[in-house]
């Protein structure tokens, strides 16, 4: 029997990290939620980063997900920008972490390829097609509308990295054998 897995798509950035929640029973997909957290950009990055985990940690309280998934960093020309990227997404993979929440992390070109047949897909292209995917999703920034494209593409690359995991557990052991099982657990709901 499938059950309801409420999957929330994290797409981090300094400025605005965008959110979205959704249901995935099997195939069919549902729109919960999405939203964006931003952080002021006077303040130090220390006070930034910690604006970045409060907001994050209220949705992962207020919206219970199951499960978790992040965009992965790609590599730019600014070498600053990445970095400052890379502080966000560590604050968007430490809170669902920290909340024993499993967490998957997938490149933007499978995200692209995977909601809209093209893995070099423009932003525009991705928004039209997680409105046709969920037609209740109401989003105001891009950043919302790919948060939900990760969430998406969870949904429907789930299965395999369940079967990925699985064989990593089942060939090692190693130490951290018993929360990857417990969380394999949740993922099989």
């Amino acid at each position: 029997m499938t059950t309801d897995v409420r999957i929330l798509g994290i797409d981090p950035g300094l400025r605005r990290t965008g959110w979205g929640l959704i249901t995935a029973r099997g195939s069919k997909l549902s729109y919960l939620a999405c939203g964006v957290v931003t952080s002021d950009g006077d303040l130090p990055l220390a006070l930034r980063l910690r604006e970045l985990h409060e907001g994050l940690t209220r949705i992962v309280t207020t919206y219970t997900p199951d499960e978790v998934s992040v965009e992965e960093t790609f590599v730019n020309k600014d070498a600053q920008a990445t970095l400052k990227l890379g502080h966000a997404r560590a604050v968007a993979l430490l809170v669902p972490a920290l909340a024993g929440l499993p967490v998957a992390e997938y490149a933007a070109n499978l995200v692209k390829k995977t909601v809209a047949g093209n893995g070099h897909a423009e932003k525009v292209q991705i928004q039209a097609m997680v409105k046709f995917l969920l037609p209740k999703a109401e989003f105001k920034l891009a950043d919302a509308a790919d948060a939900l494209a990760i969430a998406i593409t969870h949904a429907s690359h789930r299965g395999a990295i369940a079967l990925d995991r699985r064989h990593a557990v089942a060939a090692g052991g190693g130490p951290g054998a018993a929360r990857i099982a417990a969380a394999l657990a949740r993922l099989d709901r």
